[in-house]
């Protein structure tokens, strides 16, 4: 016989006799195995592990919490190219075949004979399916006879569609995805249906092996696999050249982080799964539950931007500390794709803080910086983007500070889309925000960033107040008979031991300045300590005490002396932005809550919040009067005192609220409202320390609330509380700020306003 043709001869011979040795046994062992076959239950009552999500009140996602994050999708919601690009990667004839594909299966035997090793497979969709649900992953010939008879069987009992349906939603494709609804999510942060062509092809190339061809892990491998699956995607017509070509040159924006969701709200998500897993803790995070927040996207955006501008405009005004940390430069000789490669690896040990992204310094000096960012990425930085950092990079900067090569950076791109070096802020933050009439939490941001530190600063950091706490001490002295009006001493004044029961005190203004008598208003806008005191001292600490109780204050953690009058006790942002909603709804106690309800995977109410709105007699905290005047003289505080760069800023005189600064700067407060909104901006360090000697409420923290306010009330036209009965206004002597009349209750109402004694006009209002 001619050897060109024992060649083709001998090889066809040897796949029929395999061929039929294989179809022989198949034979066999199914009859003696089929009736023995697991049960299909498990996939035509398919109830896989769905985790609990969280959304907003609007509908968005904000949160995830399960061992498989998976978003399951029914067949016909699953677009065409998404299955055509599964199709091309996974099993072309998977509409044809029984199963198991005999072509595929004697094509992988032939190249694996002549390539010298086992280098394809032809497992079908169909036995994927039945690996994943009832097998392990183990190779051996009997896993995959048994494989393949399952397969026969679920061919058997279920259409094409419905097997297709449970692989797309059952495959493991990384980054805790399960199925590819999840997928599109974790990786593009799309749904299914917003797919396009190339990065339809990037999903469908996981299965193969999704440690492998992760987008995150391994770009440049996942970029081939792409290409080869839109190759084939071509080959089989699902699109044409041109589509093929434009799919090639497209680029994909991979979310490096899993944790992103459409909207900055994880210390809200995190506050919902407590709250969740207390209600259900036997399987919170299989059964598909869904919990609806109150927060708002575009509050919630709003809190999120204006608090994290607020701490990096800090952080810039208090200089660059150097470099974060150093790295082993040695392996990189150059800067060749190859070389740089190993940078990437050394950036795992530190992650992106939203826009601040991490960066290795490959060469600095004076005029120029030049850093590798992770995923291939080289910035060159020079100019105005060196600014902060310029005294770290000169030779005479310590040397563990220094900005040199191998040194691990910050840099962010600034309003004109340049790089520039920024850091990882050490100071914290929390804002928090509600709906004064309801309690319906609108926004809620617990830290700077909550992948570095979880602790949730709205809910959990007990700190001074400040005189932030002031309102609540004028309150009380106008249910004991004092007015906006009366006149108290700002004079320095001193308490001997004998009167504080420890030691002599001596308080003193914020800024050590005193101008004599003024009225209550006047004090409270230019908020005077000495004031405070005296005000504290005339109703008595007992009765403050219990007073400030009506507001949700904890009255052991604000002692009865005299220092509550300058906020000494602790508190709270969540109890602030709830006691100062008392005074924006006009006098009644509300109950902020963040879960609005909860529902099954059927879309069935499981749990449902029943809030009490404020207008009901039951929930009255404080006379309607005593609301009017404190709001009256809390605009004050943003028109013309130590918030006045509120209403300068937003262009509008509905505004009310209270700076804060504790002693020696360690805390700083803004706390107000306007009638459809109630907020709290705080600032401060986790370790109690200065915040610098020019930190007040008025500059660190106040406009982080301006930022918030500016979005939220841009459509929002100006409203005024209404002036209830039993008040009356009378005339104010002109001249001096504040309004043009004042407020007293009906029973005891002046003929006339004294006037107020001359203030010095030099003395600026700080706290």
């Amino acid at each position: 016989m001619p050897t060109a043709l024992r060649w083709i001869l001998y090889p066809v011979l040897f796949f029929v006799g395999v061929a039929a040795i294989v179809a022989a046994m198949i034979g066999i062992v199914f009859a003696l195995t089929y009736p023995n076959l697991p049960s299909l239950e498990v996939l035509t009552d398919y109830r896989p592990k769905v985790p609990l999500r969280i959304y907003t009140a609007d509908g968005h996602l904000i949160g995830e919490f399960g061992e498989e994050r998976r978003a399951v999708v029914r067949i016909g919601n699953v677009p065409d190219v998404m299955k055509q690009a599964i199709l091309a990667a996974e099993d072309e004839r998977f509409y044809q075949h029984a199963g198991v594909d005999t072509q595929g299966v004697l094509r992988a035997a032939y190249f694996n004979l002549i390539g010298g090793g086992k280098r394809q497979g032809a497992s079908t969709i169909t036995q994927q399916v039945a690996r994943n649900f009832f097998l392990s992953a183990e190779k051996t010939y009997t896993r995959k006879l048994y494989e393949a008879l399952l397969s026969f069987k679920i061919e058997h009992n279920l259409s094409k569609d419905q097997i297709l349906e449970l692989y797309i939603n059952q495959i493991f494709l990384g980054q805790r995805a399960y199925g590819f609804g999840a997928a599109a999510q974790i990786y593009f942060g799309k749904s299914l249906k917003d797919l396009t062509v190339a990065e339809a092809a990037m999903l469908a190339g996981l299965p193969k092996a999704p440690s492998a061809y992760n987008p995150v892990v391994n770009p440049k491998r996942a970029r081939l696999r792409q290409q080869y699956v839109l190759r084939r995607m071509q080959e089989l017509g699902f699109i044409d050249a041109a589509q093929q070509e434009a799919a090639l040159k497209q680029t994909l924006v991979v979310k490096r982080d899993a944790s992103e969701f459409a909207v900055h709200a994880e210390y809200v998500a995190e506050m919902a799964r407590q709250i969740a897993a207390e209600q259900f803790p036997d399987d919170v995070y299989t059964r598909g539950l869904r919990v609806y927040t109150t927060i708002l996207k575009n509050d919630q955006e709003a809190a999120y931007a204006a608090l994290r501008r607020g701490v990096l405009d800090y952080d810039r005004r208090h200089g660059y500390r150097g470099a974060e940390a150093y790295v082993d430069m040695k392996d990189v000789k150059s800067e060749h794709d190859e070389a740089l490669e190993a940078l990437d690896e050394l950036l795992q040990d530190f992650s992106d803080s939203e826009d601040l992204h991490p960066a290795i310094v490959l060469a600095a000096d004076a005029k120029q910086l030049r850093a590798y960012r992770r995923g291939g990425d080289v910035v060159t930085i020079s100019g105005d983007g060196l600014k902060l950092a310029t005294r770290m990079i000169d030779e005479k900067a310590p040397p563990n500070k220094r900005l040199r090569r191998g040194a691990v950076i910050r840099v962010q791109k600034d309003d004109k889309d340049n790089w520039r070096i920024v850091q990882m802020p050490e100071v914290e933050a929390a804002f928090h925000a509600v709906d004064p009439q309801t309690g319906a939490v609108r926004a809620l941001v617990g830290g700077f960033d909550f992948n570095r530190n979880k602790f949730n600063h709205v809910t959990q950091a007990w700190r001074q107040p400040g005189s932030s706490f002031k309102p609540f001490i004028y309150s009380a002295s106008l249910e004991k008979g004092f007015t906006p009006a009366s006149i108290i001493n700002d004079e320095p004044i001193v308490f001997p031991a004998s009167v504080t029961g420890s030691q002599a005190w001596a308080p003193h203004n914020y800024d050590g300045k005193y101008e004599g008598p003024m009225r209550m208003r006047t004090a409270l806008t230019k908020s005077k300590n000495m004031v405070s005191i005296r005000l504290l001292q005339a109703i008595g600490p007992q009765y403050a005490q219990d007073y400030v109780s009506r507001f949700g204050f904890d009255p052991d953690k604000h002692p009865p002396y005299l220092t509550m009058a300058l906020g000494a006790g602790s508190v709270t942002p969540w109890q602030m932005v709830s006691a100062y909603a008392i005074f924006a709804n006009g006098g009644y106690r509300i109950q902020p809550y963040v879960v609005r309800e909860i529902v099954d995977e059927k879309q069935q109410v499981l749990a449902q919040a029943h809030p009490v709105e404020a207008g009901q007699e039951e929930l009255r905290t404080i006379d309607p009067r005593n609301a009017y005047m404190m709001d009256s003289m809390l605009r004050d505080v943003t028109i013309y005192g130590t918030a006045a760069r509120a209403s300068a800023t937003l262009k509008r005189r509905d505004l009310a609220g209270k700076t804060g600064t504790t002693n020696e700067h360690v805390d700083a407060w803004f706390c107000g409202y306007q009638q459809t909104v109630a907020a709290c901006s705080w600032i401060g360090f986790d370790q109690p320390k200065n915040l610098g000697n020019n930190e007040t409420g008025g500059s660190a923290a106040l406009p982080t609330w301006i930022g918030y306010m500016g979005r939220v009330l841009k459509d929002v036209p100006e409203s005024f509380m209404a002036q209830p009965d039993g008040l009356v206004a009378v005339d104010a002597p002109s001249g001096g700020k504040g309004p043009a009349k004042e407020f007293f209750y009906k029973e005891n109402a002046p003929a006339e306003v004294p006037p107020e004694p001359p203030q010095d006009d030099s003395i600026k209002p700080v706290d």
